[in-house]
């Protein structure tokens, strides 16, 4: 028999749950989002109890973190061995052979251009992308960099600056890092050029060289582009198969490094390593973190030693390469190599094939768009005018809740599917079949 949700509680949360919501509500900081109260015990795999034991299918992965699924035994037992030989004794001013291990295993996978690989241990997708900008900015001498609309890079203040998803994330916090100019990404279902790929010979990559460059921009005091290989905050948008190679050669005509955010994308979720190598694209500084060390804050970058060129003291981070999130870092590599892709390749087909048919069944879905493991949804009023559907989206997303499984928004009006990479076909059909209900359901109601 298939594992399914199980619901105990007439109303979510339940008590035990409600008790802790209120106890958050009254002491933690008001900036965090919560979209529904899900009060997390114990997970295991792709399963979540909460205090009142009530059980949910994960499909938000620890918003894409949690690749190996919740307490992988072998992830924990990595873990276990590290933590009995070293905790803790900063990378920055000191050596262990766990962090040289890893990185050595970074740079070995890591689709760069030809030369020795460097490698830079943080403890965030945020701070990945600092460091990345730093990097850029040190190594060629200049300040100005490309972003795109609808890109998610983090919070601190350089990522924000990067960051085009939403306004609210901006406000009342400037000045930004200056310097930083946003162009649309390849969104092809909402092109904002009103073309059609591929008769639009990747326009959106182009009009960076033909209008930016010759209007507002000097390409000369560009350092770098930085780009996801697919959009995961803006709505999970896949870009077209030029896209990628075409924004690398305008980059690279000019002397600008091609900066790759794999935070969301990267370890596996798309059935490869790293995203762009759909694309076969190999950009000039790559950064990851979420799913590299399933749970454990770790985040990296890696590039060429030539890029790489900063002296001692220029960056840095004390808890940076942490002993046990490497460990676990390596445990998830090692994982991702010998199971966790061969899943995703074999099963990836068949949650894009499932969620399609949930489009041909349903006029609110106006695009299903991913690849692997990493697919967005995206809701309407109409198919013909793309009005998004915002407030459905979020009853969507409730209603899942309600009926034990977990997903999350992204962008104004999509869904984020992100199982984590040990899902069974099973555990897809449950989740599939859950969606169907509520979509039945939200159908319903809409013609009340």
């Amino acid at each position: 028999m298939n594992k399914r949700p199980r619901i105990k509680s007439k109303i979510l949360p339940g008590p035990k749950a409600k008790k802790i919501v209120r106890r958050d509500e009254f002491i933690l900081s008001p900036s965090m989002t919560r979209s529904y109260p899900l009060v997390v015990d114990k997970a295991l795999g792709a399963w979540i109890t909460d205090p009142d034991g009530n059980l949910f299918l994960d499909f938000t992965c620890g918003l894409s973190v949690t690749n190996t699924g919740h307490c992988h035994p072998k992830v924990l037992k990595a873990m276990k061995s590290q933590m009995d030989r070293l905790i803790h004794m900063s990378g920055t001013d000191f050596y262990y052979e766990i962090q040289v291990t890893l990185a050595e295993q970074l740079a070995k996978i890591a689709p760069l251009e030809k030369g020795r690989k460097k490698v830079f241990f943080c403890n965030s997708g945020a701070e990945a992308v600092e460091s990345a900008f730093k990097c850029a900015r040190y190594h060629t001498k200049r300040q100005k960099v490309i972003a795109f609309l609808g890109a998610f890079h983090g919070r601190t203040m350089g990522a924000l600056s990067l960051t085009g998803s939403k306004s609210r994330q901006k406000e009342r916090f400037s000045p930004l890092v200056p310097g930083v100019t946003h162009v649309p990404y390849a969104t092809c279902y909402r092109c904002p050029y009103g073309l059609k790929y591929p008769s639009c010979d990747v326009h959106c990559a182009k009009v960076i060289e033909e209008e930016y460059f010759k209007t507002v921009l000097p390409a000369e005091e560009v350092a770098a582009i930085i780009v996801e290989p697919i959009q995961g905050e803006g709505g999970f948008n896949v870009p077209p198969p030029k896209y990628h190679a075409t924004l690398k050669q305008i980059a690279h005509k000019y002397g600008i490094l091609l900066i790759m955010d794999e935070v969301q994308a990267g370890m596996g979720r798309t059935g490869e390593c790293f995203a762009i190598n759909h694309w076969k694209v190999k950009p000039d500084i790559i950064t990851m973190a979420k799913g590299i060390a399933s749970g454990m804050p770790l985040g990296a970058i890696v590039t060429t030693e030539k890029i790489m060129d900063w002296k001692p003291g220029s960056h840095a981070s004390t808890f940076g390469g942490n002993p046990v999130a490497c460990a676990s870092a390596v445990a998830t590599l090692k994982l991702l190599e010998t199971q966790l892709l061969k899943n995703v390749r074999k099963l990836g087909p068949y949650l894009g094939k499932r969620l399609k048919e949930l489009e041909t069944k349903y006029e609110i879905i106006g695009d299903v768009r991913g690849v692997g493991f990493m697919w967005g949804v995206e809701l309407v009023k109409d198919r013909k005018t793309k009005v998004r559907a915002i407030k459905e989206r979020d009853k969507m997303v409730d209603l899942a809740f309600e009926k034990g499984l977990l997903i999350l928004g992204a962008g104004e009006n999509s869904i984020r599917i992100v199982p984590p990479l040990i899902a069974s076909k099973s555990e897809l059909d449950v989740a599939i079949d859950i969606l169907d209900q509520c979509f039945l359901e939200l159908k319903k109601k809409r013609r009340k």
